[in-house]
């Protein structure tokens, strides 16, 4: 409950939270200091996340038969545990044993030509039979043919709304299906119709859950091209099947491929590229540590010094995303001080945080 309420509070995600609980030692502690914490950011009369709401939430996933798995739990899925903004809450409904399973991500364009189609679900019905669990985001055209063709053998759908709301309506049976023999995951609340800015944030989790992420029909400035730079910012493979220069459904492809993306013909392609298939990592049942409570407070600085150093940051930073290192170099600052700061200067609503820890100046 603590931690639902603490990821849902007003400007909390996934990094915020991770910082609020390395700097505060428990969900419930980081609650309580939540609204000392936006007061000094600015933000008045700050009120963390209800926990009448928290508990409406719980009820409603209970009711759809969704089960909700937190960082650090057994079933908790081990190639996230590394991502700077890992979901620490997963709403789930299926078969949690293929979260630690060998996955290969299967994407591509809403809008699949009919060979596009052919070669997604191909490809994957022959991933599927040499051991591999297929994820993908449930849209149209790639992503259900390839979620079709591994239903047998398994296959995870990442979905942007909540994991009892079908979108698009029209994949509502195969939704049904893979909930029944596989795994239908999401970060956000049960009941929740998906959004434009969902789709990204849905996006980091289908790359980060895989080994690899296949392209089979993406356009130069697709979502698709999205998930396969998130997919390269976490140390995952990109591989891409090749298009004729005048489809653009193609071009998001061959610019994968002119890019160093491997070439993909067949599943054959992909299995070389990976080499020998690693197995699941041990699970562990214990909780994220958290940061010792007794670390040293950080010193007090006026309010002007703090003024100052948020006005440099922000001048520093615009619409188009900043690394967060790449900031404290800059500003010759140390990183704590720096990562105080910006949890500052997002509660206040100045900053956002993106995936891959970057940053952007809020509109």
């Amino acid at each position: 409950m603590a931690w639902l309420r603490l990821l849902r509070s007003r400007r909390v995600g996934p990094t915020t939270f991770y910082r609020l609980m390395a700097e505060h030692g428990t969900a419930e502690a980081a609650l309580a200091a939540l609204p000392e914490v936006a007061a000094a950011a600015g933000v008045r009369s700050y009120q963390p996340f209800p926990h009448d709401l928290a508990a409406r939430e719980l009820a409603a996933g209970k009711r759809a038969g969704a089960r909700l798995i937190a960082a650090g739990e057994p079933h908790y899925p081990t190639a996230l545990r590394d991502l700077p903004d890992a979901p620490p809450l997963l709403w789930t409904q299926g078969d949690l044993t293929l979260l630690n399973q060998p996955t290969l991500a299967v994407i591509g364009a809403r809008n699949a030509s009919s060979l596009g189609r052919r070669m997604a679900a191909r490809l994957s019905s022959e991933l599927s039979k040499a051991g591999h669990v297929v994820a993908s985001g449930l849209a149209r055209g790639v992503d259900t043919e390839a979620h079709k063709a591994a239903l047998e053998g398994g296959t995870i759908a990442v979905v942007a709304g909540g994991v009892d709301v079908t979108y698009p309506q029209e994949n509502a049976a195969l939704m049904a299906q893979i909930a029944e023999g596989g795994l239908v995951v999401s970060e956000e609340p049960p009941g929740l119709q998906p959004q434009a800015r969902h789709f990204p944030k849905r996006n980091r989790i289908i790359s980060g859950l895989s080994r690899a992420v296949v392209v089979v029909e993406a356009g130069a400035r697709s979502g698709s091209l999205i998930t396969a730079r998130m997919a390269l910012d976490q140390g995952r493979e990109v591989l891409a099947v090749p298009g004729h220069p005048f489809d653009a459904r193609a071009s998001g492809c061959n610019l994968l491929i002119r890019d160093g993306a491997t070439l993909v013909r067949g599943a054959d392609d992909v299995i070389e590229a990976l080499g020998p298939q690693a197995a699941p990592r041990p699970q562990s049942a214990s909780a994220p540590a958290p940061a010792p409570a007794d670390l040293p407070q950080p010193p007090r600085r006026s309010p002007a010094s703090t003024r100052a150093l948020h006005a440099r940051i922000l001048g520093l930073i615009g619409p188009a995303p900043v690394a967060e290192d790449q900031l404290a170099r800059d500003l010759s600052v140390p990183a704590q001080r720096l990562s105080e700061n910006l949890l500052s200067l997002e509660l206040d609503g100045q900053i956002t945080r993106q995936p891959g820890g970057l940053i952007i100046k809020t509109a």
